[in-house]
């Protein structure tokens, strides 16, 4: 059969339009946010990149899913919205699966078990839950610290709940006096208090609590990206990240080594 070369153009172009789907799938992003100051599981370093924990989480499992990453700043309430609305595919920030959030947002697998503190002043008069009847306490807004301190206020006896855009905004506030006490996950505040000197944590509040990566509702990637961390736990890659953040292991009965089903609401 003869091919005039009108003909070979137009085949040309259709072999195009056909493998462009093939092109658009390998160069897919994965569009994550991200609250942009919770060390070690995710801040933005000198260079403006995002690092941290969780940060080598996504990317890697991404990577396996075959698409890129690309993380934007959000503070830490918003996330919530930026999913559902769909601006985001995924957010990471320590965030605690729920029932609650399951009923708005989807989650992976947890990666991570977390329980919640109480910090003060190290010399101040504040040493537990019991010393902060009457007083201010400081949480993040949105985050389950602040759930929690709403759940329990009559029963301790808060003043007041105040809450905050950032954890470094609350934890500043804990140091210049402005609130008696903060409420929060315990890793991310005890990173912190390795530079923020005369600040510990007093009581730890046992939770259960886990973290995933939280993404859109019933999501098309869900069981792409849980896939990938299946994959990561299974090989040993996600107890390595574990190890490069946080200088230990992750205990083998952790959410970090053990395979988990995807959460349900």
């Amino acid at each position: 059969m003869n091919f005039t070369r009108r003909s070979l153009l137009i085949l040309a172009a259709a072999v195009g339009v056909a493998a462009a789907p093939a092109a658009a799938v390998a160069q897919d992003v994965l569009n994550v946010g991200s609250y942009p100051n919770n060390p070690p599981f995710e801040f933005k370093a000198e260079s403006g990149n995002f690092e941290g924990f969780e940060v080598d989480i996504v990317t890697e499992a991404a990577k396996r899913a075959g698409m890129s990453v690309n993380i934007e700043g959000y503070d830490f309430q918003p996330l919530f919205a930026a999913t559902s609305s769909k601006r985001i595919d995924a957010a990471i920030s320590s965030i605690t699966i729920t029932p609650e959030r399951l009923g708005s947002q989807s989650f992976t697998q947890p990666y991570y078990d977390s329980d919640m503190g109480v910090a003060a002043t190290v010399d101040g008069a504040v040493k537990g839950l019991a010393d902060l009847k009457g007083k201010v306490v400081g949480v993040l807004s949105g985050s389950t610290g602040d759930k929690w301190s709403k759940e329990n206020q009559e029963k301790y006896g808060f003043s007041e709940i105040k809450g905050y855009n950032t954890q470094q905004e609350v934890l500043l506030d804990l140091a210049a006096g402005r609130v008696d006490g903060v409420v929060s996950d315990i890793p991310g505040m005890e990173y912190a208090f390795t530079k923020m000197k005369g600040l510990g944590v007093v009581e730890r509040i046992k939770t259960g609590e886990q973290y995933g990566l939280m993404m859109t509702k019933d999501s098309p990637l869900l069981d792409k990206i849980n896939n990938a961390m299946t994959e990561m736990k299974k090989d040993g890659t996600m107890q390595a990240i574990h190890k490069k953040w946080f200088g230990t292991e992750a205990p083998a009965d952790s959410s970090t080594v053990k395979e988990a089903p995807l959460p349900k609401a």
